[in-house]
């Protein structure tokens, strides 16, 4: 449930919500439909039509952002930062240091 606070107290990014999508039709349905009307911000983060803030990932992100390794985990930051819609695909070539 969500309460409608009207114009004084519209949507910021302090709240948001976070969606995990596996496969990168998930992510590509999720974003079609929530950015329909809203807007597409970095970092697989979008506004909808409401101006809802929400943040579009994969759950494996979190598994290679806690990898030993820091030239692994800063490649994975490097290409998320360079984003907008996530690519599944391209982030786990980084991370394989492809």
């Amino acid at each position: 449930m969500a309460l409608n606070g009207g114009p004084l107290f519209p949507f910021t990014e302090a709240v948001s919500f976070m969606v995990q999508c596996k496969t990168q039709h998930d992510i590509d349905e999720m974003w079609r439909k929530l950015s329909d009307g809203g807007a597409e911000g970095p970092c697989g983060w979008l506004k909808d039509q409401f101006g809802l803030s929400w943040q579009i990932v994969s759950p494996e992100w979190e598994t290679m952002m806690q990898d030993p390794d820091p030239r692994k985990r800063e490649r994975v930051m490097a290409a998320i930062l360079q984003m907008t819609k996530p690519d599944i695909e391209r982030i786990a070539r980084v991370y394989a240091g492809h």
